[in-house]
């Protein structure tokens, strides 16, 4: 889950809280034992925090992630750190799922309505996967 990206080293993830920059980074820092810093300061781990609205309502883009470490765990740490539930994408082509990292550590794969606003993305209406997604619908035969 999540962690078949091709482009290792970028995570982008949504969290079900309002939480400030510096303790999502610092979380991150904890979890990967690396230096976390904003956005354009230097070579290392760099985090860019913002707001937007809906159940997501805190959206961490993480650059330069350690290829070591896979993504769906480094987030179920963070989740765990900052008492939050953690949305990042799954692997799927389905643009409505997505890995839910509970506050407990929990992996499970979810459902949620996403909405672009000039803010940015709001997320919305989380649901459990039920597994239906995963099956290719009949096509009806050539006629």
């Amino acid at each position: 889950m999540a962690d078949g990206d091709p482009t290792p080293g970028l995570w982008n993830w949504a969290i079900g809280k309002r939480i400030d920059a510096d303790r999502v980074c610092g979380a991150i820092a904890g979890t990967l034992e690396r230096t976390v810093t904003p956005l354009g300061a230097g070579d290392a781990v760099m985090c860019d925090v913002y707001l937007v609205g809906g159940d997501f309502p805190t959206l961490a883009d993480i650059y330069l992630a350690p290829a070591e470490v896979t993504e769906a765990t480094a987030a179920s740490a963070v989740a765990v750190r900052l008492d939050a539930a953690v949305l990042l994408p799954d692997d799927s082509l389905n643009p409505s799922r997505y890995v839910l990292a509970e506050p407990d550590g929990t992996l499970r794969l979810v459902h949620v309505d996403e909405i672009e606003t000039d803010d940015g993305p709001e997320r919305r209406g989380l649901r459990p996967c039920n597994g239906d997604c995963d099956r290719t619908p009949e096509r009806p035969a050539a006629a």
